[in-house]
């Protein structure tokens, strides 16, 4: 410990201000989590200062090293080190305003409504923290999907504009949940060289000492993965701490992990190593001994002593301003196509054409919307180059595969490949497709719909950082037969749709496929769960039903009756089908009957109230509502007296068709149920 203020170095001085604001910070806030911040501080400033190529007046340099603190609960360090580097705020419309990303009122206002540093960080919210985090394990789940994007982009647009690192700052927490195993699996497989998780190994978790829980060897497990492990035996030795890194950058085809072994809550006389200073402030007393201990004032408040924010800026902010100098100058000097397609990858924007030769399906033909999607993708997939189609393990049998010849598939020996084997890793395969879409690729993966129960925590995160993420969810219901309840997905979608801003669409035909395509290609900053169907649905004829393109507004008339209809029947994906052979039977018998197809409640509910009651009057109360799958939610659409034919049980094992007929998804019984309504209020 140092004894003054005057006589700490600048190294010093800077990790200790790292300390204090974050001590300071969750005081005031009275709540956070001080103890990782404070053993961990002087690997993240050595990191910053000596190696991290990042330009704090530009923070979203493409070709910048990402940092991602997976221990997002310690989120007070980044905030410190944003605060410090001088790291600028990007506007909405991607402008770099001339004032800071995170200021001083803003660590201030730790944890509290409105401010920029929320208890974990969040990449939508604060510029420069690059991906959402605090579930444990999502940040290094997710620095996996940043690392492809990076070879991906370096193999596509070469070396000399793509060459960045990711660095993963993780914890025990992060070592104990099974999504960071299946990302150590994935990321050794794939051999990701520009990959380096920095493991604080402070041996202390809520409960108490790791020793409750988690006794395994951490080293040999990602050496059995094919990583490259160094470790760090004092986390304030900084010259330890360069070492490690340079053996990192000198690695060459697999990723590093560095194990680090810090004290948890270092400097503080009572509480270091222990959880009592994991969690919780560390109280007046302790928090003026601590400073004590680290040669501060104890009475200071917020202190950055002068040079501070000076060492920062001649350190990461100086090399960052040049790398990037020295970038831009080669983007210049690249082709125009090069060019335009790196600023699309930054804007989010479209080829022109990019959806020229999307297909129009036939009437008559019976196509399962799997299968019409892999087509759609697949004319798509050519003009958009920078998109990815990955699967759990499914290509095949989910239909994602691109059907094209782009490049192969992404492998070690192939970085350009547009294909992405995830293996058996649903929850590896939405968090990698994240970090993808925040590296700037268009990520498609592809699992059952029932599977979803293992990637939710990731696809909650995709729909928190309004990412544009393809979830391509198949065999969606009862359909697939004889497989039975433990792959018939029943509370699947309202479990989806309870998700804020996750559009969960279910097209109808695969013309409304071909138009579900055309919405989620345009999407920026939303996610999309694409529900298809396993059995082949027949095409539905166009010329006498209203066309596909009314998917584009959530929900649609799609056949009528002449005047106000009677009963309404609404349903989505396989269901419209039975819905339309109901009303042609209620039309033949005098009966006035609507159909709505509504693929995307997500969407319908983001239309004005006009044309919702267009749809959907009001004043007629006679309703049915067909989906295979739980009824929950539907009773906004069915209204308190409609009728909702749904799945109440788990499904069972059995031929489709025998399935339907058992539990009511037939003709007969939707007719049954429109006479039973109208006939309720004649």
């Amino acid at each position: 410990m140092t004894a003054t203020l005057e006589s700490q170095s600048p190294e010093q001085l800077s990790i200790n201000t790292i300390r204090t604001l974050s001590i300071d910070a969750i005081e005031k806030a009275n709540s956070g989590h001080p103890g990782a911040v404070m053993g961990m501080a002087p690997f993240a400033y050595k990191l910053w200062q000596d190696y991290l190529r990042y330009d704090p007046l530009d923070p979203h340099w493409p070709n910048r090293d990402r940092f991602v603190l997976s221990i997002g609960h310690a989120s007070m360090l980044i905030y410190s080190l944003l605060y410090l580097a001088g790291v600028r705020k990007v506007e909405p419309d991607g402008t770099v305003a001339d004032r800071l990303a995170v200021t001083m009122e803003d660590i201030q206002r730790f944890r509290q409504l409105g401010s920029t540093t929320p208890g974990h960080p969040e990449s939508h919210l604060t510029t420069g923290v690059e991906t959402t985090t605090g579930p444990l394990g999502q940040g290094v789940a997710t620095s996996v999907g940043m690392a492809i994007a990076g070879l991906f982009k370096r193999a596509t647009f070469g070396r000399e504009l793509f060459d960045y690192d990711v660095y993963a700052i993780c914890g025990d927490g992060d070592m104990m949940e099974g999504v960071s195993q299946e990302a150590a699996s994935l990321a050794g497989h794939q051999k990701l060289e520009n990959l380096c998780w920095i493991y604080d190994s402070n041996r202390i978790s809520i409960d108490g000492s790791t020793d409750l829980t988690f006794t395994e060897d951490v080293e040999a497990r990602f050496r059995a993965d094919q990583w490259a492990v160094h470790r760090v035996d004092d986390a304030n030795d900084l010259d330890e701490i360069g070492a490690a890194v340079e053996k990192f950058k000198a690695e060459t085809g697999r990723p590093t992990m560095i194990i680090v072994h810090s004290h948890i809550g270092y400097g503080s006389p009572n509480k270091v190593d222990t959880a009592a200073v994991h969690g919780s402030p560390l109280g007046a007393e302790e928090t003026r001994l601590t400073k004590a201990a680290y040669g501060w004032p104890e009475d200071s408040s917020f202190l950055v002593p002068d040079g501070v924010r000076e060492d920062f800026a001649e350190g990461v902010g100086a090399r960052g301003a040049e790398l990037n100098r020295a970038w831009n100058e080669r983007l210049q000097a690249a082709a125009t196509e090069t060019r335009d397609a790196i600023g699309m990858i930054r804007d989010g924007e479209l080829p022109d054409g990019w959806d020229a030769d999307i297909p129009t399906f036939e009437a008559g033909e019976a196509v399962a919307t799997r299968k019409a999607s892999q087509k759609v993708l697949g004319t798509i997939a050519p003009k958009v180059p920078w998109l990815i189609s990955g699967s759990a393990d499914l290509t095949g049998s989910a239909a994602s595969g691109l059907d094209t010849d782009l490049e192969g598939t992404f492998t070690p020996g192939n970085r350009a490949g547009h294909e992405l084997h995830l293996g058996v890793r649903e929850h590896e395969s939405a968090a990698q497709s994240n970090g993808s879409a925040l590296g700037g690729i268009r990520p498609v993966w592809s699992t059952y719909l029932i599977f979803t129960d293992y990637a939710r925590p990731a696809i909650r995160l995709s729909a928190l950082m309004a990412l544009p993420v393809v979830h391509w969810l198949t065999h969606d219901s009862i359909g697939l037969g004889e497989d039975g309840p433990t792959h018939q997905p029943v509370e699947q979608l309202a479990s989806l749709r309870a998700i804020p801003d996750l559009d969960v669409l279910r097209p109808a035909d695969a013309n409304e496929v071909a138009e579900a395509w055309r919405v989620i290609m345009a999407k920026k900053d939303e996610p999309t769960a694409l529900i298809l169907t396993r059995q082949a649905i027949p095409v539905l004829d166009r010329d006498r039903y209203a066309p596909a393109s009314g998917l584009a507004r959530g929900g649609y008339v799609l056949a009528d009756c002449d005047g106000e209809p009677e009963v309404i029947l609404i349903a989505t994906g396989s269901e419209v089908h039975i819905a339309v052979d109901a009303h042609e039977t209620l039309t033949a018998e005098g009966t006035r009957s609507r159909v709505v197809s509504l693929p995307s409640w997500h969407i319908f509910e983001k239309q004005d109230r006009a044309y919702r009651d267009q749809v959907l009057p009001p004043a007629v109360t006679s309703r049915v509502v067909v989906e295979q799958a739980a009824t929950l939610g539907w009773e906004r659409y069915a209204g308190d007296d409609g009728t909702i034919i749904g799945m109440t049980t788990f499904g069972a094992s059995a031929p489709f068709k025998d399935l339907q007929e058992y539990f009511g998804f037939t003709h007969d019984r939707v007719v049954d149920a429109a006479r039973e309504q109208v006939s309720r209020r004649s």
